[in-house]
């Protein structure tokens, strides 16, 4: 189901105001995913400086890391191609499909963990823009988890 035009609207200013600072904060979503949820830096194997300083390192730390950050950057990227789709389910999925295809079968990632980065997102977007942004983006990453979780 695609958001009406005014979701539409609303979260692409949301997002927007996020994706301004693409690297701070994909780090910053990324880096608490890692100290929340370790079980999730088994998934970076090739990522060394996180392998070496995950079990210790603080989500400040962590977020300052180099390969975290161009990763971070990466997660924003992907979302910033759907952002425009929000509208159109059809060119949502076809978005989404080689990302959740290359998560599902290449890197093995369970798909649960998505939601882990949307909650992180969220609450970002909630600290820098208020409950009212929080709230209106989480209908966004609601659809993109289902076109996820169905692309699996």
């Amino acid at each position: 189901m695609a958001l009406s035009a005014e979701d539409t609207q609303t979260a692409g200013a949301v997002w927007e105001k996020i994706y301004a600072d693409v690297e701070d904060n994909g780090a910053v979503v990324l880096s608490r995913m890692f100290k929340e949820h370790h079980h999730t830096v088994s998934y970076f194997k090739n990522f060394t400086q996180l392998q070496s300083v995950a079990e210790t390192a603080s989500a400040e730390e962590i977020a300052a890391l180099a390969e975290v950050r161009a990763h971070g950057k990466k997660v924003f990227l992907a979302l910033n191609d759907m952002v425009p789709h929000l509208n159109n389910v059809d060119a949502l999925k076809e978005t989404i499909a080689p990302l959740a295809k290359k998560h599902a079968t290449e890197l093995k990632v369970d798909v649960k963990d998505f939601e882990i980065i949307f909650d992180n997102l969220l609450a970002l977007i909630g600290e820098k823009q208020g409950a009212d942004a929080k709230t209106a983006f989480k209908k966004v990453t609601d659809l993109i988890y289902e076109e996820i979780k169905a692309a699996y």
